[in-house]
């Protein structure tokens, strides 16, 4: 028995799918029951804040997927660190013999919100002892479906990511990644990313092209980057560690591709135009 966490988000309701096609046994974990109904699969409700309900969904499982706590707020909390670091804690006192970890690539010691989060994190996982394997993929093409993911401003991008291109993986391909590594026993970390690092000029041309207007990625150097995002109201420190990252993604450090999508699921990775063909009735609803 598989429980898939983060089971109703951009990844999960993708890997629900893959699950039930592949006919393996499995329960969503999902904070309301309106989530697990509109799944239309096997759920449990709980809450990654209530350790009571994570233990109870724990119970006669053998393999988790570990996808939860969301985007670091703005105030600069980590919640992701304690919620998951007691859910494999659970997972361990389960019996569960195997955990399927969603990280981030470039996660380090020290690092950033998300990076230094998800390295305690993926730490904690190696000390538990358990059989695992980590997905640590670059940024999500789906963080584009709407506005509210990235940073946007008069209907346009806004960033500091220079002309570096980064090379954004599909959340259908981290989902198959995922599937592949529940049913099977390969271990380790696998760097996910799509076919080719597109910069976020040429992404905007790619929205434009399906919302029907000119939508244009607004380049600024770090520094008023972190000053715009203090202006919307994010705090001081928050902005200047967003900017940061930013400015590491100008150097290029996400513009590398790699070959762990095809070796783990048997095809190659989704490019950011099937993504936009897929997608096109949610992405003109969305940027037009």
């Amino acid at each position: 028995m598989i429980l898939v966490t983060g089971a109703s988000g951009s990844i999960g309701r993708y890997l629900v799918r893959e699950l039930e096609r592949a006919g393996a046994p499995f329960t969503a974990f999902v904070r309301d029951d309106a989530k697990g109904r509109a799944l239309g699969c096997p759920y449990v409700v709980g809450d990654f804040d209530d350790p009571a309900s994570v233990a109870a969904a724990m119970t006669g499982v053998d393999r988790l997927f570990l996808n939860a706590g969301g985007a670091v707020p703005a105030d600069g909390r980590q919640p992701m660190v304690g919620q998951q670091r007691a859910a494999i804690d659970a997972a361990v006192a389960a019996g569960v013999r195997r955990i399927v970890k969603v990280s981030v690539w470039r996660a380090s010691k020290g690092g950033r919100l998300a990076e230094g989060a998800h390295w305690e994190i993926e730490e904690h996982l190696r000390a538990s002892g358990v059989d695992h394997a980590v997905l640590r993929p670059s940024g999500f093409m789906q963080n584009f479906l709407t506005r509210a993911a990235v940073f946007t401003e008069d209907g346009n991008i806004v960033g500091a990511y220079g002309d570096a291109g980064v090379s954004y993986v599909d959340c259908v391909d981290l989902a198959a990644a995922g599937a592949a590594l529940l049913r099977g026993e390969r271990g380790g970390a696998f760097v996910l990313t799509g076919p080719e690092a597109l910069t976020h000029t040429a992404i905007a041309a790619r929205l434009s092209a399906v919302a029907g207007r000119h939508i244009r990625y607004v380049d600024l150097d770090p520094e008023e980057f972190a000053g715009r995002l203090s202006a919307m109201g994010l705090p001081d420190g928050f902005a200047a560690d967003v900017a940061a990252l930013y400015a590491g993604v100008a150097s290029g450090v996400l513009a590398a591709t790699t070959t762990e999508v095809a070796d783990l699921t048997g095809r190659p990775p989704r490019t950011f135009d099937e993504f936009v063909r897929d997608n096109a009735e949610t992405l003109r609803r969305s940027w037009s």
